[in-house]
């Protein structure tokens, strides 16, 4: 899979962990948190899970699969937040040491399985998500290329996004599908409702865009509807993993959801979705 294009983008949240050691007699654990946790690692591996491991999975991680590390270490695929976290376990004590595998050329030799066994999902998840929700499309229905991306009004860099965007619209070759949020304020949250509610929500986005320097359109109550919607776009952006606006979702030559953090120029764009 190609890798994730990362770029300039307003934060919206922001998860913090660190390089954690944990012992496998660290703490008792509950019976029945056991058995889940072994049910889990059943279907991946036909083996319960180590002690260490079930300990962060109290912690709030998820396990999504293991996978063959080098050495005399067994790798575990976690996420936290919907972040990719691997954990490694050696065969020599209990113990799971969380965070990236450098060889001695500092390549991180094990972030590409990682990615496919916790990110690959999540995106085709998220991918699902987007088409059964309102999205505001720009382009022709016909467009080879569909990119749904995650839009707050105040957001600049959303701004730039729209700009560069144009030329592959205009060429009939993108269609661009607005998920609209309002994560950065309550002005966000009320000018995105604003959007929402017009007679015509693409031209009010257009309109929008076009004059975000001037502050763009003005914020509105928001009906319980436009509230709800707004409220299920923010949880679909963290069940995606964006953690800032712009985020952009895509289908690549092999047909896997790919994501693009930021905005990008419109040749960037280009090389990314693959048009001449």
């Amino acid at each position: 899979m190609k890798k994730i294009i990362y770029s300039t983008y307003c934060l919206a949240i922001v998860g913090l962990f660190g390089f954690i050691s944990l012992s496998a007699q660290a703490e008792e654990k509950e019976a029945d948190s056991h058995e889940g946790h072994q049910v889990s690692s059943a279907a991946d591996t036909g083996a319960p899970l180590p002690e260490s491991i079930t300990a962060l999975l109290d912690q709030g991680f998820k396990f999504h699969g293991t996978f063959n590390a080098p050495g005399d270490i067994q790798g575990y695929a976690l996420s936290y937040n919907n972040q990719p976290i691997p954990a490694y376990v050696p065969s020599t004590a209990d113990y799971a040491i969380v965070g990236k595998l450098i060889d001695p050329q500092g390549k991180d030799v094990m972030g590409s399985r990682v990615h496919t066994l916790v990110v690959g999902p999540i995106l085709e998840a998220a991918w699902s998500a987007f088409e059964d929700t309102r999205f505001i499309p720009e382009g022709a229905d016909d467009a080879s290329h569909i990119v749904y991306t995650l839009t707050d009004p105040n957001c600049p860099y959303c701004n730039a996004l729209w700009k560069s965007s144009r030329p592959l619209i205009e060429q009939g070759e993108l269609q661009l599908r607005h998920v609209l949020v309002g994560v950065l304020s309550e002005d966000s949250f009320r000018k995105a409702a604003a959007i929402l509610e017009s007679n015509n929500p693409a031209i009010a986005l257009e309109t929008h865009e076009l004059n975000f320097r001037d502050g763009g359109i003005g914020p509105v109550t928001p009906s319980e509807e436009s509230r709800a919607l707004l409220t299920r776009h923010a949880q679909l952006m963290r069940e995606a993993g964006a953690t800032g606006t712009p985020t952009s979702y895509y289908r690549d030559e092999e047909g896997n959801v790919q994501r693009i953090d930021g905005a990008v120029s419109t040749d960037q764009l280009r090389g990314i979705l693959g048009i001449e």
